[in-house]
This record gives C-alpha cells, structure tokens and sequence, in this order.
C-alpha cells in the first residue's frame, strides 16, 4: 500500500459533514377535490409555513384537501423566509413520463450538493458508499475533494461579487487549491459521477423514476450504471481509471462553435476533431492547444463566433486514442448486461442497443466520438418532462433550443455554481414543478395528511374526509357583493381569480377602497394580485381584521402567465390569456382597428408569415382567420407567454411552429426582463424608468381618447400601482439569428414578417443574411426612436427595395414608440 492510501475506515472518521443538522427547508404536494378547495388549502398552508415553519419534521409531505386523490395539483415551498407557492393547476389526463439527463464536465463546482448531503440520507448514503469504494482507487476521500473544509483565509474571506465573465465561461483569474484539486480530471470525473448518481437515487426516493435517459459523456457512465448495464462498484473502477489514464495524457483545448456540423468539419484540419453535436448551430472541436488556438483565428478572421471551454484535456477528439486499447481492455475485465432503463447513446445519437451496451469496445468509441447530444434529445422521444440531474442547467439550455416547441417542461435540479440558492430549496421546488406538470410519480413513500384549520381567523377548510367543499363565510358572501358590482357579473366562482373574469389593475384599486369600507382592513395592490380568488380574498381580509399579517408571496410568483385564465374576444374567439387589459387592447389593435391592414399589409392564402415577439399568439391568431393555409413560425422568449402561446395555437389548430427563444443577430444567451402585469413591455434591454413613463403616458392618452374614465387621472399617480406593473422575473433566454432559422426550416419565401420585441428591432433586423432579404415581401415592425432610430430602418428598408411607412399611434403620442410597414415594390 502506497503512503497515499488510505482505507475506507479512514474516511468515514475524516468526513466532518454534518449529518443530523434540521432539514430547513419543507416542500407541501397538495391534492384537491376542486380548484375552490386547493385554493383555500394553499393559502392556509403557507400562513401555517409562515408561522411556523418548524411544526414540519419531514422535508415532503402529501396533503389532501377535498379528496383523497384529487384532481387539481398545487405546491408550497417553505424556509426560513417564509412560504412560496409554486403554482396550481389541473394535470392532463395522461401521466407525464420523465427523462433524466445527466451532465459532463463544466459545470461541476465546490461544494455541489453539500446542503442535500446535509438534509436527505438517501443522498448522503449514496456519496458515502460512493466515497468508500473509491477510497483505494484514488488515495483520497472524494467527499473531501468536493466538499473541503475551507482555508482560513477563506473562512474570512468576503462574498465574492457575481463575475460576469466566470459565469459566461471565460474565467481566466486564479483558482483556489480547493478549486484547482475539484479540476484535475482524476478526481473531477469521479466526483460528477458520484454527485449525480446520489442525486438520481435521491429523484428515485421520492418517487421520479426515468421512463428513458441520456447523459452528456461522462453522465452516460452514470445513465448505464441506473440501467443497470454497469454495476455502481464497476461503474466506480472503470470512471476512475479511465480518468486517471486521461489525466496523464498531454493536455489539449476545447473550443465551441456557432455553426452546423457539415459547416464546422471543413474549418477543422488535420489534428482538430469535432468533439460535440449540441444543437444546429452549436459545436465543439477539440484538439492540441496550438491547433485550437489556430482554429481561433481562422473562426475570428471569418466572423464566426466562438469561445474557448474551460477543459484541461481534448475529450472526445483523437488525442484519446492513446488510452482507448486500455479501456476497452477494462471494461472486458468488468461484467456488462443489457440496458433495463433505455437511454441514449453518444456515440450513435440513438437509444442504446444490447449489443452496443454489452461490448467492451463501445466504451472506447464513446471516448474518442463527438458527443452527438442534439441527435440524442431528438431520439428521447415522447417523455414529457426532462429533469436535468446533475449541477448547473447547460442541458436544459440545449434541450430548449434543439426541440423548441416539443421542448415540454424543463427542470433543474441544481443550482448553478454562481447561484446563491440553498440546493434543498432548488432540488425541492424542481420536485414541486415536476408535480405540478402531472409526472408518473408513485407518491407512496411520502407521509400523507389531511389539511385543517390554516391560519387564525381564516376559514377551516374542507379535509378528505367531509367529502365536499367548505361552505363560503359571511366574509365572502359580502365579498361576492363588491366583485359583482364592479365586474357587472354574478356568476363568479369561487376559485377563479379576479383578473381571470374582468378585473384590471383599476378595477383592483376600486376594490381596495370598497372592502376598506366594507371590512376595515386595507389590502395592497400587490395582495390583490396575491390572494387574488374569492376564497382566498376573504380568507385574507379575516387574517387581516383579527389583527395578522399576511405572508408575502414570492415577487412574480402569482399572475405569471401559468394560470388557466379564459377571455373570449369580442369576435367570439376564446383564448388563454393573463391580462384582459392587455388583452383588450393587443385585439383592437389587430382584429378590430385592422391598423397592419389599413398600412397595405395581407396576408395571401397559402402564406408563410413569421411572428417575432408572438406574446399570447394574437397575431398569430390573425394570420391563421386571415387566410388559408397559412403556415406561422412563431418566436416568444418569455416561459410563461410561451405557454399561453402554445395553449392557444393548439385550441384553434394554427399550423404554426413555435420557437420558445429570442431573435437577435447573434447566437448567444441573454438575460430576458419580464412583466408579469405589462408582458408587452417586457425586454432585453430594460429601462425601468422609462418603461413606466410610458405607461404612464399610454394611460393618460387613454384618459384624453376616452377609453379610461375619470378615476384614471388619479391612478395615473399612483406608485403603488405603477410599482406592481413592473415587478419582473429574470430569465435566461437563448438569443438567435432569424436566417439561421429560415436555413434550418428550408423557409424559401415570407409573406410577411411581424418585429414586436421592445428595444430590440436592429437586432432581428442586423440578424437577416442577404440572401434571405429577396424572399421578405412584407414587415411590420415597432421600433423605438432612439436618437433618429426610425429613420435610420426606413432607410434601410427603403434599400432593400420596399416601399415604407413610419406613424406613430395616437395612444402612444408622449413616447418614442412608433411603427413602421414596409411592403416590396412600389404602390
């Protein structure tokens, strides 16, 4: 025995750990008879979170509200700073299958998992025998190389800022020895493989069991150890080894790159391999330093964009080939059977087959293949929902752009290593989301309870076994009475949210003053929107009268766009929508002013007709009734809008393909500011100041064209309700240039292209090659006039050969937005 080994026994008296600290963080799946029932369930739920969240001992628990097996689905996260409800809904019919996907190498980092190590055996079971079989093989506690006991200098240390070019990758500043140890290839590889294995055995616990899997290189090492084509302490040797041979090869350098395989494999010469396939546009070469770094120049010469990965060897390329013979030679040694999960395959891009998985050799050609990953996510099929399992969310990234509108629902697990999130909370509120979205989950491993009394002076609500609903208090008797006067409507269900039957912001600024009245509690804009259904209202103004305080509600956690809000157009066309003001004046503007129609814009039979910035699909709509057989490709960057979208491309049966990204004139990633309340001012290049004078502004035209009455002018005011508008949600979006979609899809003329992306025009329009400008015959676009910005696209489209028309709408008279039509020719 070398004086670097050391022995199991060792280990498990070197890991500090904490092993029986709290769990701090609670996750409530709740069950419910009806929407009514659920509502009034969540609300108590998360007053009894927030006051106290320490009556929970487990961190899952099942609770049932009406019924035993209900139909409607609702989630509260709970921690110290209160209670979170995820959301509401009512699941399909049909069970949702789940895809694990399992990272590579990148996106590891200290500390991954060190929280789930802490609250959940399952998890700590895992890494713990994980860290005792590979004791011996690497001389070193792997639990002490992710989870190291800090340096004193970094015990009193600062918080590091967030550093923009880490989390973009091009992190060239000085690691710590902590940092540089977690590197090295020998460890990093067992230690990822370790982490995510714990983790799947951890979605397993809870009940989340693949349907089929795919992994990034090394997380296939993991799929086949679930699959049970590797045994865990096989699985364990052969990672270690094959890691430990890579660690002593010459090292190399990776580079990603923005372009399709068959255009990339040219650039590449002789000693650069294509290392990756990860989305149309996306690639990876790999290879010697000097003949990366030559690959560089040629791409920067070119204009292509590229950035180097952090990687201390070439994986995937021809510089593994040294090791290959030894590898496969290891794995004759190990016993191979045949896959029990299917899962994909990275060398073919397909599911494994027995005689891929049970031959030695494969390993080899997994070492030395591209990752065709993009071929894989296409070859996962039907599964419905795909959980990332693993650190950091770069799959499910790729996963949104390679399958667009067949994307479905996307969760991750984990935290990215620049996130400063608890890892319970992330894995938690990913298991809320999952059950949300109507996953296979067998739930019977989680304690089971019914829901009662929630919050003091609210309403006992129903439990599983009164076998109906709780009747309505006087509280919501009278609160029905103001509804109904102000939405003119007596028909309101109780679980229904204000603004799903008519309510605006305006209209909740009246109601804030009648129950003032009416109760003598005052509620703010913002709880409006938070307790925003009949039952939940009244449960408020009770908690409120007996002297209480509601909980805060998670900023953009209510009204986000998830809800199954219905409004019927005044042409008779129902949709799924957020927000009838917007509503309201997005269908004007389109089906009744007919203002593109008026400019000289059609839309011919038989037309292909592109919708940038499609929000709820209204236009998308339009084009579909404003001829036959049109055919609309459709882009949203904003989640929430993208599922309304989705949502009602699918009611009408639109012939449309729906892209859920943003347009610009580069492959990139960008932050995405969205308003949940104003979703047509949402941006990538926010502005709060000047978002709100022009709101402000739209209001007051309102007022002078008549459209808003006379309460208006003092709204108009009020920061409270400017403030509420405007409370955002961050998302990361993939950014893309249109023609690299025109050349995908094989687009060989466009009718008519729609640009509605708030500050972000030039961007679509510096996106169009020259060579997809002839096939445009018409564009309608919102532009802002930023320093003469206006003239400036009129020009350019005049150039392009179109006849243009730059007006600005009375409504928006005050701000600098205008609208331009361009149609082809003269007229």
């Amino acid at each position: 025995m070398s004086p670097n080994t050391i022995t199991a026994e060792e280990t498990r008296d070197r890991t500090a750990l904490p092993s029986e600290a709290p769990v701090l963080w609670h996750l409530a799946l709740v069950s419910g008879a009806s929407g009514t029932s659920l509502d009034a369930g969540l609300a108590g739920l998360k007053a009894r979170f927030a006051a106290s969240p320490a009556l929970e001992d487990v961190p899952v628990r099942i609770r049932t509200v009406g019924a035993a097996e209900g139909a409607h689905r609702g989630a509260v996260l709970a921690g110290a700073g209160g209670a979170t409800e995820l959301g509401a809904k009512e699941p399909a019919q049909a069970a949702a299958s789940v895809a694990f996907m399992f990272p590579g190498l990148g996106d590891h980092y200290i500390d991954m998992g060190r929280e789930l190590y802490r609250d959940f055996p399952v998890f700590r079971d895992a890494i713990d025998t994980c860290a005792d079989a590979l004791a011996a093989e690497l001389g070193v506690d792997i639990r002490e190389v992710v989870f190291p006991d800090p340096t004193p200098a970094e015990r009193t240390a600062p918080a590091p800022a967030v550093d923009l070019r880490r989390m973009l990758g091009r992190d060239s500043g000085p690691q710590s020895e902590s940092e540089r140890r977690l590197n090295a290839t020998r460890y990093a590889q067992p230690a990822l493989f370790v982490i995510e294995y714990a983790l799947a055995r951890l979605w397993e616990s809870w009940g989340a069991r693949p349907s089929v899997m795919i992994g990034y290189s090394l997380g296939e090492y993991v799929a086949a150890t679930l699959a049970g084509v590797l045994s865990l302490t096989d699985a364990l040797t052969l990672v270690a080894r094959r890691a430990a041979l890579i660690d002593a090869l010459p090292h190399g350098a990776m580079l990603a790159v923005m372009l399709p395989e068959e255009q990339v494999r040219p650039l590449l010469g002789a000693d650069v391999s294509l290392s990756a396939v990860n989305g149309p546009e996306f690639c990876v070469a790999a290879g010697p330093v000097a003949a990366v770094e030559a690959l560089e120049r040629d791409l920067t010469g070119r204009g292509v964009v590229h950035r180097r990965v952090q990687s201390t060897h070439a994986f995937h390329s021809s510089m593994m080939e040294p090791i290959a013979d030894q590898v496969t030679e290891l794995a004759r040694t190990l016993t191979l059977n045949p896959p029990s999960i299917p899962y994909v395959s990275n060398v073919t891009g397909r599911l494994i087959t027995d005689e891929e998985a049970t031959d030695p050799a494969y390993w080899a050609r997994h070492l030395v293949s591209p990752v065709r990953f993009a071929d894989g996510l296409r070859a996962l099929g039907t599964a419905d929902l795909l959980l990332e399992t693993g650190p950091g969310q770069t799959l499910s990234s790729m996963a949104t752009v390679v399958r667009g509108s067949d994307a479905g629902t996307i969760v991750a697990s984990m935290r990215h290593p620049l996130e400063r999130q608890s890892d319970s909370a992330v894995a938690l509120k990913a298991l809320g989301r999952l059950w949300l979205a109507g996953a296979d989950i067998d739930w019977a491993g989680f304690p089971a309870s019914e829901l009662d009394v929630v919050a003091e002076g609210a309403t006992a609500t129903a439990t599983a076994g009164t076998g109906g609903e709780a009747a309505p208090t006087a509280t919501e008797h009278e609160l029905h009475g103001l509804w109904a006067k102000l939405l003119k409507n007596e028909q309101l269900p109780r679980d229904v949210s204000f603004f799903e039957v008519g309510g605006n912001s305006l209209l909740a600024t009246r109601l804030i003053l009648r129950i003032k009245r009416a109760f003598g509690a005052e509620l703010t804009l913002r709880q409006v929107y938070e307790w925003s259904t009949l039952t939940r209202m009244a449960a408020a103004v009770d908690i409120l009268r007996a002297g209480g305080e509601l909980p805060r509600e998670h900023e953009g956690s209510s009204h986000t766009g998830n809800s199954l809000a219905r409004f019927t157009l005044p042409n008779g066309l129902t949709v799924s929508h957020q927000n009838e003001a917007e509503t309201r004046h997005f269908y004007e503007d389109i089906f009744d002013h007919r203002t593109y129609a008026k400019n000289g814009i059609s839309i011919p039979d038989g037309a292909t007709v592109v919708d940038v910035g499609g929000n709820i699909g209204l236009f998308t709509l339009f084009a579909h009734y404003e001829a036959k057989d049109v055919t609309v490709y459709t882009f949203e960057p904003a989640p929430p809008m993208f599922e309304l979208l989705s949502q009602n491309v699918a009611e009408h049966g639109v012939n449309a393909k729906l892209f859920n990204i943003g347009v610009s004139d580069t492959e990139t990633e960008a932050n995405f500011t969205f308003y949940p309340r104003s979703s047509g001012m949402s941006s990538f290049h926010p502005d709060e100041d000047e978002e709100k004078h022009n709101l402000r502004t739209i209001i007051a035209n309102q007022q002078k064209t008549g459209d808003a009455d006379a309460e208006v002018a003092e709204l108009v005011s009020s920061d409270e309700l400017i403030d509420v508008r405007f409370e955002a949600i961050e998302f990361t979006a993939t950014l893309r240039p249109l023609s690299a979609v025109i050349r995908e899809q094989g687009i060989e003329r466009i009718d008519l292209i729609k640009i509605d992306v708030q500050k972000s025009e030039r961007q679509v329009i510096d996106g169009i090659a020259d060579e997809d400008w002839p096939k445009i015959q018409q564009m309608v676009l919102e532009a802002h006039d930023a320093d003469g910005e206006v003239a400036r696209l009129v020009a350019l489209l005049e150039g392009r050969g179109f006849t243009v028309k730059a007006e600005q709408d009375e409504l928006y008279v005050g701000t600098d937005i205008h609208n331009i039509y361009a149609v082809r020719g003269a007229r």
